[in-house]
């Protein structure tokens, strides 16, 4: 039990990032400006990549591959202002900023989706059968040519078209008089009869099958890829190329972000999803494995209890690993929390562990777990039994959104400084990892920023320790290349894996690089 102390305002120092020739800096953009990747030591990186989408497309692709060949200046001071935002670098070019050699020509190229196929085909009434069926048009072209091509791409760009993006999320509809009829003459009512009486001869099987996928194009495509091993950047036309997409005022219908920034986070994702490392944290302790548990619903009734549990396994340089844990009832309705029998927990971690031991020859010397919710009494043992037998210290950490408890403020224009610390207690406090950044000189957020309140539920290490960590773990986003998330990269894309994870059906359990699901 904590012991009781008067609150401590404490500020914990800003992580540092390593960069090419072991240089370090708090800001990403900096590090790749002046230095470039920390695994750029070597000789160019060759970034292979494949291009999929529409011929339209891929002209609007082509077109931003030969300006990110070279140097974008930043966006020119605001009106009024004196200089540059200090959050905006200038991009010096893709093979500039990534020590990489870099085609605006793609590796391959797959641009024969029709477009007014495909338009017909999202707008089918049944929106199941709709997005199973343009996604089916994007797999099928990626699976066949991975299989037939002896030398693949590390990555695919796939170029969507504004009414996919539009057409294709759970919540899109399609006006009555636009609709297209399909195949498909069950409705989720006779699907869920034939789940209770199965149809004798199988009639209706095929038709309910499309209801085993989420009404979500970009979730599908993620999931229907893994068990194929195909990695993707997801890219909308308008980003590419906002200027073609104008309103009857001739203003742009998007308001995208500037050129410099578009070009930073895309081509970092690129750079990592061809294998390259762009920055790790800085003088991370030797050792240290961190586990980001994920869970999801099987069923989207409230009620359910079957769910997907995962664990994100990421080490100091960035590299993260996915494992598809079994479906279980994990969800425990009482306490509205998700929660691991002591077997499920102890195979999860094993497998963490086993995984390091691979990439490491021994087992690590401290093994965080971070979750949202505590870990009860039968989860911890189960960890601990895979821990028997070695030296590696296992922590549990619960780290929750703190936005309805704690508001703090200090003198002046900006909010409290990012790193400041509110410590309860010796094993609790509260972090705001959000805040005013002296490096950007100003607050890139649109409210008053909220904490997060990192508590130590299980095991022994220092609260500030701990808190350090989760800060640096907050700044390991390579599909940003942000200063930083607000929450660490092991709670940041817990939702977003399991939605994956339960986007459609899978063949195995996978244990992917993390870069198959971003």
């Amino acid at each position: 039990m904590s012991r009781v102390r008067r609150p401590e305002v404490l500020h914990i120092e800003e992580p540092k990032l390593e960069f090419r020739y072991g240089q370090q800096l708090e800001y990403s953009r900096d590090g790749l400006f002046l230095y470039g990747p920390v695994d750029g030591i070597q000789s160019p990186r060759p970034i292979r990549y494949g291009f999929i989408g529409t011929r339209a497309g891929r002209e609007r692709f082509e077109r931003w591959a030969q300006q990110v060949s070279s140097f974008i200046a930043p966006p020119p001071p605001r009106k009024g202002a004196k200089a540059i935002e200090p959050h905006h670098v200038p991009f010096p070019g893709f093979s500039e900023a990534f020590n990489a050699l870099w085609t605006s020509v793609p590796h391959k190229v797959i641009d024969d989706l029709d477009e007014g196929e495909l338009g017909r085909l999202i707008r089918i009434a049944n929106r199941h059968e709709a997005i199973k069926s343009v996604v089916d048009a994007f797999v099928d072209r990626l699976v066949a040519e991975h299989r037939r091509d002896e030398d693949p791409p590390s990555f695919w760009y796939v170029v969507i078209p504004e009414f996919i993006y539009e057409l294709g999320r759970p919540q899109s509809t399609v006006p009555f008089a636009k609709r297209v009829e399909g195949k498909v003459t069950l409705n989720m009512r006779d699907v869920r009869k034939l789940e209770k009486e199965p149809d004798l001869f199988g009639f209706g099987q095929e038709d309910a099958e499309v209801y085993k996928y989420e009404k979500n194009f970009r979730r599908q495509l993620k999931a229907r890829l893994l068990d194929h091993k195909i990695v993707t950047q997801l890219v909308r036309e308008s980003t590419l190329a906002p200027e073609d997409f104008l309103k009857a005022n001739g203003q742009p219908k998007r308001n995208v972000e500037d050129p410099a920034t578009i070009a930073w986070k895309l081509c970092t994702g690129s750079y990592y999803k061809s294998g390259g490392r762009p920055w790790q944290i800085a003088a991370m302790r030797p050792g240290v494995c961190y586990v980001g548990l994920v869970y999801k619903k099987q069923s989207e009734a409230e009620t359910s209890r079957f769910s997907v549990c995962a664990a994100q396994m990421f080490l100091s340089d960035g590299e993260g690993v996915v494992f598809r844990g079994a479906l279980g009832p994990w969800f425990h309705p009482d306490t509205k929390q998700f929660h691991l029998d002591a077997e499920a927990a102890a195979r999860l971690v094993g497998t963490v562990l086993n995984e390091y031991k691979l990439r490491h020859g021994r087992e690590p010397a401290e093994l965080f777990i971070h979750a949202k919710a505590s870990f009860n009494d039968e989860e911890w043992a189960g960890f601990q039994a895979a821990c028997e037998g070695t030296s590696t210290n296992i922590v549990g950490i619960q780290i929750a959104d703190a936005w309805d408890q704690l508001k703090l403020f200090r003198p002046g224009a900006y909010p409290v400084i990012r790193g400041t610390a509110l410590v309860t207690g010796e094993r609790s406090g509260f972090l705001f990892t959000s805040g005013y950044v002296p490096r950007l000189g100003t607050y890139m957020g649109p409210d008053t920023p909220n904490p997060l309140q990192v508590s130590i539920r299980r095991g022994e290490a220092p609260l500030q320790t701990v808190m350090s960590d989760v800060l640096a773990l907050s700044k390991i986003n390579f599909n940003t290349c942000l200063f930083n998330d607000r929450s660490p990269v092991t709670i940041r894309f817990a939702d977003a894996i399991g939605d994956i994870l339960v986007a459609a059906p899978l063949n195995g359990e996978p244990m992917l690089p993390f870069k198959f699901y971003i």
